[in-house]
């Protein structure tokens, strides 16, 4: 399971465009439009008897954050541009309010008993893997160039992951529960 911040279908359909023509360059493993997301907490294992209360806290946490203005725009690659393994797409936002949100997910998880990956939060849309370990620095820069329509962050998702459902044996997401934020002051 994760915790995520799924953009709106125009925002993921505007991306899916830019990327569409483009895929056919490279023989990555590329995301496929419906798993475009933001991950805020990653829970590898998740207790059934732990979900409702994970729910709970989820939507205290949600609950305490302002919904705020994103955008995806720009990106890079993890670990760096020159052994990339993933290329992603980044946010133009609030960086500081999202990062909160983040930080609310994964406490909820742990306060519910759950262990959260601990590696530090960057938010980012993953578009494609990589098999090998290349350079990747035309992409990052070709990334740079891209700025999707702005949208209202305005609820988290509890997300569960089937392993090995989805097309060519990618992984399927199911949206659980979804947990609305405050709504942003005119």
């Amino acid at each position: 399971m994760f915790v995520a911040v799924v953009p709106p279908e125009p925002v993921i359909e505007h991306l899916d465009a830019f990327l569409e023509v483009r895929r056919l360059a490279a023989s990555f493993r590329w995301a496929t439009s419906d798993s475009f997301h933001v991950t805020l907490a990653f829970l590898a294992a998740v207790d059934a008897w732990r979900i409702d209360e994970l729910e709970e806290r989820l939507a205290r946490a949600a609950a305490r954050r302002t919904a705020f203005a994103a955008a995806i725009a720009g990106g890079g690659a993890f670990p760096n541009a020159g052994r990339a393994r993933v290329l992603w797409a980044g946010l133009d936002t609030d960086t500081v309010e999202l990062r909160r949100l983040a930080t609310g997910a994964r406490a909820a998880a742990a306060k519910s008993g759950i262990e959260v990956d601990g590696s530090r939060f960057r938010g980012h849309v993953t578009l494609a893997r990589l098999g090998v370990p290349a350079e990747v620095s035309n992409w990052v820069r070709l990334l740079d160039s891209y700025r999707g329509p702005t949208w209202t962050v305005s609820s988290i998702r509890l997300i569960e992951s089937h392993l090995g459902e989805g097309p060519r044996g990618r992984p399927r997401y199911e949206t659980v529960a979804d947990f609305p934020l405050q709504p942003a002051m005119p």
